[in-house]
């Protein structure tokens, strides 16, 4: 690095003229492309490092293993220090070997720090694409992410998503008069989702203590910016989840960072190793947003570098925003290919010593057709450009390297240990618990009232007393049998008369007797 630039090699006539990228203009973004195995990964090496000695933190992903050698300098011993030193010699540069300042970064939480995010944070858009919902399962994550903000319920981890999303289930009807069609259907396909989400490891990425960006943004007592290495080889083996967690990541710095304007140098510089994952099979929807954050982010003074195979990668609203540009070697074996190659030479302005498409095709290792922002934020013309050596080793570290450079870092300890706060599944568990005993207690009061009612009839038909002696209508010792009839007919003729009467009567007839 020189005055506010970083070295990136030697170009021109026997590669002589030095080729610096910007750091006032690094904000503007860049691409790195090429075929397997022209160097692109030395290239972000290098470019890393050197924003990195500017002062620049970095955040970048490691799919090989072989970036965290960044942490160790070069060595003498390498068996490339003699190529390296004599390419350092033909682009003139003074060969030194230093390490970086590196910070490992793992979702497993075993190759690094686990990195973690909540649901909340992730959003509906990003989860539907993670999950690869479709178009009316997307719609209920929407109704769930909404109930959950009216009600309060913080969506942390994937146990607070499955109870959410159950919760809606049950009470679809309701929710589908206020926000549209909940169907069983679609809440049962996002569950299986989830199930096979969590099977890829998934569930590490949600959770507290979530991700401080703060802490990807420092820089060392001695003034360099600290690269960011995330582990990134097994994650590799869930691509959807991979891209997903980088694109988060890149909307989160678009909303929290302020307003710089072009600084003189970018606050951070995010590679997106592996570019072409984030577009492959995305909606719409997703690819706009990305060309958003790409468009804007740069005012917040991040720059973003997607490192790819074929620049076609990258969707053409997404290339148009990429000013710095480094292109490696294309192979051009079928017709597919030279198209592809001719529309990756027509991304550069006309240098007159060479023909582009033919340079690109022809560069060997280690080389590179380059285009770099000028002062006034032009495109510079095409350099066909020597890349200088790394000055930090080049390929994986050992373990117990890894394991002593983890156990130095700022940031050791704090995010270790998972934290299981209350959220939606404790406050929907509670609710469920207090609507299950509400439940419990009104059938029993309903099962006691419909006992009392059963006595209450079965008294009024029948007593289950004897009537006894005692309680029998008294008859007088006086009364003679006929009389006492007359006194049971006159009660049952119910006047006095009618008893004198039938008393008459019945007397004569029985003293007649």
């Amino acid at each position: 690095m020189s005055d506010g630039t970083i070295f990136v090699g030697g170009g021109g006539p026997g590669y002589g003229t030095p080729q610096h990228l910007r750091l006032d203009r690094a904000n503007r973004h860049g691409l790195i492309a090429g075929a397997t195995g022209t160097g692109k990964t030395v290239t972000l090496q290098i470019l890393a490092q050197g924003f990195s000695d500017a002062g620049v933190p970095v955040f970048l992903s490691d799919v090989k293993g072989d970036l965290a050698g960044m942490a160790r300098p070069g060595s003498p011993e390498h068996k490339l220090h003699g190529p390296f030193t004599e390419r350092a010699g033909t682009i003139g540069l003074d060969l030194a070997y230093a390490a970086c300042p590196v910070t490992f970064w793992d979702l497993w939480g075993e190759a690094g720090h686990p990195v973690r995010t909540t649901v909340s944070e992730m959003g509906p858009l990003l989860l539907s694409r993670l999950l690869d919902l479709s178009e009316a399962q997307e719609g209920v994550m929407n109704i769930a992410f909404r109930v959950a903000d009216e009600d309060g319920l913080a969506l942390l981890d994937l146990k607070d998503l499955r109870a959410l999303l159950a919760w809606v289930g049950e009470e679809r009807q309701a929710l589908s008069l206020r926000y549209g069609n909940v169907s069983t259907a679609s809440v049962g396909a996002i569950q299986r989702r989830l199930l096979v989400l969590e099977g890829q490891g998934g569930e590490l990425l949600f959770g507290e203590p979530a991700l401080d960006l703060a802490d990807m943004m420092r820089t060392d007592p001695d003034g360099r910016g600290r690269v960011n290495v995330l582990a990134a080889e097994r994650l590799m083996g869930s691509p959807r989840l991979y891209a997903t967690f980088l694109l988060w990541l890149l909307s989160e710095l678009f909303e929290e960072l302020p307003e710089v304007g072009d600084p003189e140098k970018p606050v951070l510089v995010f590679f997106f190793d592996e570019a072409h994952l984030l577009f492959a099979d995305a909606p719409p929807a997703l690819v706009e947003k990305v060309e958003q954050v790409a468009r804007l982010i740069r005012s917040k003074g991040v720059g973003v570098y997607f490192v790819t195979q074929n620049p076609d990668d990258v969707p053409e609203d997404v290339l148009g925003q990429l000013g710095n540009r480094v292109q490696h070697a294309l192979r051009a074996y079928t017709a597919k290919d030279r198209r592809a190659l001719r529309e990756a030479a027509g991304n550069y302005r006309d240098n007159p010593r060479f023909d582009i498409e033919e340079a690109i095709r022809e560069v060997g290792t280690g080389e590179a057709v380059t285009s770099f922002l000028d002062a006034k934020g032009r495109p510079g013309m095409a350099e066909r450009t020597l890349i200088r050596p790394p000055a930090s080793q080049l390929g994986p570290i050992t373990a117990e390297e890894r394991r002593a450079i983890l156990a130095a870092s700022p940031v050791a300890g704090r995010y270790e240990a998972s934290v299981d706060r209350e959220s939606a599944f404790e406050v929907l568990a509670a609710r469920t618990e207090a609507a299950a005993e509400a439940a419990e207690a009104a059938e029993a009061e309903e099962a006691r009232a419909e006992t009392e009612e059963r006595a209450y009839k079965a008294g009024r038909r029948y007593t289950g007393g004897r009537v006894g002696r005692s309680t029998a209508q008294p008859r007088g010792r006086g009364d003679s049998v006929g009389e006492a009839f007359a006194k049971s007919f006159a009660r049952s003729m119910g006047t006095r008369a009618g008893h004198a009467i039938v008393r008459g009567v019945l007397g004569g007839l029985f003293k007649g007797r």
